[in-house]
């Protein structure tokens, strides 16, 4: 017995805090069975609300874990309610921010005094949750903070405070928010080519001084300089420049993406901790079976995400133009998609497509975007979905919603060449023009074969020895993760 207990206490253990929103806790997943694999006791930690909504898509064992990959939650400070949808954005962030702290304190006391668990040696956050930061630092122990955005648009957080500077933002009035306006040319956030203001992240449309989200990205950016490191799930070979011109800004920077990849080749599927899932809907597995009886690039895939919302007109518009396409499609109409009401498609719509389309209301998507029948992904261009997409080799047609999306669209479009943008306000005539081009015009050819080399590097990236990516994720183990403490008790 008395070796075991020594062996235990050696095991480096790591608490990792994801953002408690879907887009948010599937990286950091990923990251905590990358970091279980390599001999990490993980505690992973949900809040309340969406421990409680794994266990109801999930099951009521959903969330026993492993002896050496346990789950905790914390309380988010919101108003409790068992609704399944993602909460407000700005009320979660304030939230979070305000009352999280203490809890955490609290659960990290408690893991600390626990006889067979190994005290906390390090923690990886969510990058918008730097409350933890201070919690790191009264233990005395390194924290990764987690940045799931894109590189391009945490780059633009970053130089918020020049908005303000340059007097750009807030907005006068809203009389700025004219397309002329949003045209006007931001030149001077380094490595960042063609910019418009429209491509910023979309908090500094604001015309409020004290608006909560554009002060939140001033207020978590500078705080992220307090880290040990910051890990970005990209490659080299696409944000490269950026990545670099954080390092004189930031503690040192990697990318260690795209993570899925990175965790597909090293975890086996059907092993325990393959299992853990992070779904907080349950996902319809039928679309794969499905997709098996098409042919390659076949079929346009369509999913806005887990936050997107639209009007019931949207909706419609979309349906038509999608049936007007004449293209088989798959498309994920999450239960809250429609703002405050049904999310009803036309019937005759249902009837019209019966033979080539699937509704699902949530899927498996890494799976859906490296299956070869799909050709084309109509997105909302969240960074999951934009570096899934790229890793499946598949162009995209654009609909960027809010806050980072603006950016990955622009560089999609622009800079990597695999995507195309269609306008706010949803026009059948425009959605069946795009989707026959992404599908089968020229242009769409282009796109195609760009995705395909994206999808090689980053393939490339992640390899087990020599990939950038795996690579500087073994870095950030060896390095930080496993700091001093606890290399000197391990050697």
């Amino acid at each position: 017995m008395g070796s075991h207990v020594v062996r235990t206490a050696q095991k480096p253990h790591v608490v990792c805090v994801p953002y408690p929103a879907q887009g948010h806790i599937n990286p950091m997943m990923k990251v905590a069975k990358l970091l279980h694999v390599r001999g990490f006791h993980v505690t992973f930690v949900n809040s309340v609300y969406n421990h409680n909504r794994f266990l109801r898509s999930r099951g009521p064992n959903a969330l026993d874990g492993l002896p050496s990959f346990r789950f905790e939650s914390i309380p988010d400070g919101l108003p409790e309610t068992d609704v399944d949808t993602t909460q407000d954005i700005t009320a979660l962030c304030e939230s979070t921010e305000k009352h999280c702290l203490a809890p955490f304190k609290e659960l990290l006391q408690r893991l600390n005094a626990e006889d067979n668990v190994p005290p906390v040696s390090c923690i990886v956050s969510d990058g918008v949750m730097s409350f933890t930061l201070d919690a790191a630092e009264e233990l005395g122990v390194p924290e990764v903070l987690f940045w799931t955005t894109s590189a391009c648009a945490f780059m633009a957080y970053l130089h918020f405070y020049l908005f303000i500077e340059k007097g750009i933002s807030p907005l006068k009035d809203e009389s700025y928010l004219t397309k002329e306006h949003l045209d006007t040319t931001i030149d001077w956030i380094p490595s960042m080519k063609n910019l418009k203001l429209k491509d910023i992240p979309s908090f500094i449309r604001t015309t409020n001084p004290d608006d909560f989200m554009f002060n939140f990205a001033l207020r978590e950016t500078e705080r992220a300089k307090r880290a040990s490191a910051i890990i970005l799930n990209t490659f080299d070979d696409l944000d490269h420049d950026i990545v670099q011109s954080m390092q004189s800004i930031l503690p040192p920077v990697y990318s260690v993406g795209p993570v899925h990849l990175l965790a597909n080749r090293e975890i086996e599927e059907d092993s325990e901790i393959g299992k853990v899932r992070s779904s907080l809907w349950k996902e319809e597995m039928e679309c794969l079976a499905w997709l098996d009886t098409k042919t390659q690039n076949s079929v346009v895939y369509v999913n806005f995400g887990s936050i997107t919302v639209m009007t019931a007109k949207q909706l419609v518009e979309f349906a038509w133009g999608l049936a007007g396409s004449g293209k088989e499609f798959l498309w994920v109409i999450r239960p809250d998609l429609v703002v405050g009401e049904e999310r009803v498609v036309p019937p005759e719509f249902l009837t019209e497509t019966a033979d080539r389309s699937m509704l699902a209301s949530w899927c498996p998507q890494e799976k859906v975007l490296s299956h070869p029948a799909i050709g084309g992904f109509l997105t909302h261009n969240g960074w999951n979905s934009t570096l899934e997409s790229l890793s499946g080799g598949v162009p995209m047609v654009c609909w960027p919603f809010f806050a980072d999306q603006q950016t990955n669209c622009k560089y999609c479009c622009d800079e990597w060449e695999v995507g195309i943008e269609i306008g706010g306000d949803v026009k059948r005539e425009e959605i069946e023009a795009v989707v026959r081009e992404l599908m089968d015009g020229e242009k769409g050819k282009k796109m195609r074969d760009k995705a395909e080399e994206w999808r090689r590097l980053a393939e490339k990236a992640t390899e087990n020895r020599d990939g950038s990516s795996a690579m500087n994720f073994g870095t950030v183990v060896s390095k930080i993760l496993l700091g001093p403490k606890i290399r000197r008790l391990i050697n």
